[in-house]
């Protein structure tokens, strides 16, 4: 019989992997954690012995507890599915240190722009894409999970590929994104309206997350530039963080995250702003603020 220590050893060897993947399942970091740590429960009331593959034992109990997840908020829902539903839980960081625990939630560059794509997604698409293209999975060993054959769990993932894909893919380079951002902040700590629109798509979706049930959303370059003038009073206590592995920005008056915001460029140009606001959101989230 395998002792607890020694399978406490064996599953702390997958923790950081069952992270990533419940996190870009549902999008949350706090969901995530609780969907981890249930399956450490679930593995202690087990029958250790008879796992052949832990890992992949693991990830099929985190799969099933985070579609169950995803399946508890769309009930909760009265819009299911609606365009920018929620904003997900950014991955913060420095902009000078590199987290290795980030590093694996983050690999393959998982912006919070693709987070918020696979907010549209319904719960299977959405289990069957990460697990499939992100974590290469088969279908076979995802079928079970959604509880639908292979070729059905393929068709998933493929319709889930095509909204995915669907999706202009956003600029990734740190370097382009550290400029706009910078520029972006100086402009609204000058109170420069033209230097603002200058910066922004014609396009562009502003969503912001201050509490409640549904999004604020802005679109339009003008409209954007003028609720980014809104906030230069807070300027002076807004700085440059890394937000899902690209530079982003915390205001915190006082030393305390009042929000985060993310841009995501196309072409140079701003095409996209996610600001959280909510101060029940930002208390989850471990946000250097020096």
């Amino acid at each position: 019989m395998v002792e607890q220590d020694e399978l406490a050893a064996r599953f702390e060897e997958h923790r950081s992997h069952l992270r990533a993947v419940a996190y870009r399942i549902l999008g949350s970091v706090s969901e995530a954690e609780d969907a981890v740590q249930e399956a450490w429960f679930r593995l202690v009331r087990s029958d250790a012995d008879e796992i052949d593959n832990l890992g992949g034992w693991l990830t099929t109990v985190v799969g099933r507890l985070c579609l169950d997840q995803l399946r508890s908020r769309e009930s909760r829902r009265e819009d299911p599915y609606g365009e920018y539903e929620r904003i997900p839980d950014p991955i913060v960081g420095r902009m000078d240190a590199i987290d290795p625990e980030q590093e694996v939630m983050l690999a393959d560059q998982v912006g919070l722009a693709l987070m918020v794509v696979l907010e549209t997604l319904n719960p299977a698409e959405r289990l069957a894409f990460v697990l499939h293209d992100m974590f290469s999975l088969s279908f076979e060993e995802i079928a079970p999970i959604v509880d639908r054959t292979p070729a059905a769990t393929r068709q998933l993932a493929s319709r889930a590929r095509r909204r995915v894909q669907g999706s202009p893919a956003p600029d990734t380079d740190t370097e382009r994104q550290r400029t706009v951002i910078e520029a972006f902040m100086a402009a609204a700590r000058g109170g420069d309206f033209e230097a603002l629109v200058s910066l922004l798509d014609p396009d562009v979706v502003l969503r912001a997350d201050v509490g409640g049930l549904a999004l604020q959303i802005t679109r339009g370059a003008a409209e954007v530039a003028g609720k980014a003038m809104m906030f230069q009073r807070f300027a002076a206590s807004t700085h440059a963080i890394m937000i899902n592995g690209l530079p982003g920005s915390v205001t915190a008056p006082g030393g305390k995250p009042s929000a985060v915001m993310s841009l995501t460029l196309r072409d140079g140009k701003i095409v996209g702003i996610d600001i959280i606001a909510d101060l029940t959101r930002l208390d989850t989230l471990d946000i250097p603020v020096d």
